[in-house]
């Protein structure tokens, strides 16, 4: 494909953005992803950012798809969600080098193409597939291929999914298998319609009835040469995107509002500039640190990674939370899309790493590194008293 720096990247989200947020509001109502939306991604070359440059990609690291993420989440949080998880799970691939290259092949070029690709792991008795545990979903050996079943649930994507990497029991382990999204026995129910949080990117579940695909679909994966990263750190981006939104919306709001007893735009109070303020500070701290850990990725420090997007994650919620109660009862209403903007970034405290598990990994590394740099005999120790 034709070479793309940085900024292009930037600029190609920002003018995705633009046609994106047009439709948002009402994809939103209707809880529908729109079809426009993943024309206008495949349209863009959006989905191949991840892509290795073998495979006709542009390669792009962390921090130039991190920095495209945050802007295409200001126009619409569900439909940078479906965007972000080909580019997590392209960049997580690429980056622990887990895939051998005939499953690059049919996967990047797929990307390349504007394919939507998803993980499809989550099932509703086993809960989140980081905790460990054998799928429900089953793969069993049939002539020349696999025949599969199963249901799935939380499939980011829904229809407009083309290509799925499905994990399944095979035999007595797990295996990631290849699913096209038009096979036949692969079929939909919409669950995710009216769910509190990114309703409109069809997370619906996926129900797996005698789906038969062949041999060459079990993705031969190689033990990863490193945690991976791409996961936590997109879905970071896309929730701080969502929470940069509402800051913004709420100061034209502040501009645009002229209370009759006041004369002027409420943008001119003290309480509002220093409310503005305090979000501000936020959103530039959480911001900071994402593009650092990005820079720095080739360190491969999960628990700054971790880091990174648990603190991403709660300054969403928590200036979204300050976006409504700043523009007081109005925001509570579809006049502002701020009720949307909080609902959405309530999601983002569900997702891996996530809670006492972030908090846990942070403090196990940092115990280690700790523990792994105490001073030999003889040497100063100049670590503060307990």
């Amino acid at each position: 494909m034709e070479s793309i720096e940085h900024q292009d990247a930037v600029e190609i989200a920002k003018v995705l953005a633009e046609e994106v947020a047009s439709r948002a509001d009402e994809a939103d109502r209707k809880g529908e992803l729109p079809v426009e939306d993943v024309d206008a991604l495949k349209r863009s070359g959006y989905q191949s950012f991840t892509v290795p440059r073998a495979y006709g990609g542009p390669e792009f690291p962390v921090r130039t798809c991190v920095e495209a993420q945050l802007e295409l989440a200001k126009a619409s949080g569900s439909t940078a969600l479906v965007a972000g998880m080909t580019m997590q799970v392209v960049g997580g691939a690429r980056d622990t080098d887990q895939w051998v290259e005939g499953d690059w092949e049919r996967i990047g070029n797929a990307a390349c193409s504007g394919g939507l690709i998803n993980s499809v792991a989550s099932e509703r008795d086993m809960g989140s597939p980081s905790r460990g545990g054998l799928f429900q979903t089953t793969a069993a050996e049939i002539g020349d291929g696999y025949r599969i079943d199963g249901h799935k649930t939380w499939t980011t994507g829904g229809r407009h999914l083309t290509h799925m990497l499905v994990r399944a029991t095979l035999g007595e382990s797990a295996a990631v298998i290849l699913v096209e999204g038009d096979r036949p026995g692969v079929s939909w129910e919409n669950t995710w319609t009216d769910a509190l949080s990114l309703r409109a990117s069809d997370s619906h579940d996926l129900t797996l009835d005698g789906v038969v695909v062949p041999r060459e679909n079990l993705i031969q994966s190689k033990k990863p040469k490193c945690r991976g990263m791409w996961f936590p750190m997109v879905l970071g981006a896309t929730y701080l995107g969502v929470a940069t939104a509402a800051r913004d919306r709420l100061i034209q709001f502040s501009l645009e509002r002229v209370p009759s007893a006041l004369g002027k735009p409420i943008a001119t109070m003290p309480k509002i500039q220093r409310e503005i303020g305090e979000i501000d500070v936020a959103l530039m701290a959480a911001r900071a640190l994402l593009y650092e850990v990005a820079d720095e990725w080739d360190q491969r420090t999960f628990r700054r990674v971790a880091a990174a997007k648990q603190y991403a994650t709660r300054v969403a919620a928590e200036v979204t939370d300050q976006a409504i109660r700043v523009a007081g009862a109005q925001s509570l209403t579809k006049d502002l899309p701020l009720e949307r903007y909080f609902r959405d970034a309530r999601a983002g405290t569900m997702s891996p790493p996530s809670g006492d598990t972030a908090y846990e990994a942070i403090g196990h590394e940092a115990i280690e590194a700790y523990s792994s740099s105490e001073p030999s005999a003889g040497d100063e120790d100049t670590r503060p008293e307990d």
